[in-house]
């Protein structure tokens, strides 16, 4: 399998980001790491050997990018509004220099938002907000607000509300968006949400199912048997919906 490793000064985010690529041809896959994840997360915890066949065959394409958490939504020392700045930075990031690179490389037409826990947040939240960049958002045990406490999981911008959060969170502006145009090019997006029956975001993924529905945006909820946010639970649903 090919496997190349990359590093550059971004000025957006005013330090070096690292990325890994994995295979030569096929859609390209943005893969966003968890919390605490790193560039290599999704090779260490065994997903790239999970869809092997995939790439080795030229299917897919892997970017896998390097986490932002630390200095964003978990940066606690950070003022909350300054935490979704350094956010959209990142998204800005992905979409000004990561996505240029992929295009570069690979002509495939095909542009895949995916990424686990979340990771799946930072997917789901670039995809609904730029669907004309991507073609298909495949999302595994995500939390779509994360200022909706739940289990251990709390809320991470401390009660700060605004605009700013708001149209962040896809639980949050999606209810109400209503522009046409924004709706077609979403509705053109081939949507693959995962959750586990027993997992603390289970009643979120169906809420955001909901929405979708009612917005008449086409996309697929997969409930798992019991508690599905867990690296075993990702090796096995990624071959599935990749």
């Amino acid at each position: 399998m090919q496997r190349e490793y990359h590093r550059w000064y971004s000025s957006r985010l005013g330090r070096d980001m690292e990325l890994l690529v994995f295979g030569h041809a096929g859609a390209k896959v943005i893969v966003f790491p968890t919390r605490e994840g790193r560039f290599h997360e999704y090779e260490d915890l065994g997903l790239v050997a999970s869809l092997a066949p995939k790439i080795e065959a030229g299917h897919l394409q892997l970017y896998c990018v390097d986490g932002f958490a630390g200095e964003s939504y978990y940066c606690s020392w950070r003022r909350p509004a300054d935490r979704v700045a350094r956010h959209l930075a990142y998204e800005d990031y992905v979409l000004s220099e990561v996505l240029p690179l992929a295009h570069s490389r690979n002509t495939h037409p095909e542009t895949i938002a995916h990424g686990c826990s979340l990771g799946a947040f930072g997917a789901a939240s670039i995809a609904f907000r730029r669907p004309e960049r991507f073609s298909r958002l495949v999302a595994f045990s995500g939390r779509y607000d994360l200022t909706h406490a739940v289990e251990c999981f709390g809320d991470l911008l401390d009660g700060h509300r605004g605009e700013d959060v708001y149209y962040c969170m896809p639980s949050q502006f999606l209810p109400r968006l209503g522009c046409p145009e924004r709706l077609d090019q979403m509705r053109r997006l081939n949507i693959t949400l995962t959750i586990g029956a027993e997992d603390p975001f289970l009643g979120n993924n169906r809420h955001l199912s909901d929405v979708l529905r009612d917005k008449g945006v086409g996309h697929a909820l997969h409930v798992w048997d019991g508690r599905a946010h867990r690296g075993r639970a990702w090796r096995q649903m990624a071959p599935l919906y990749l």
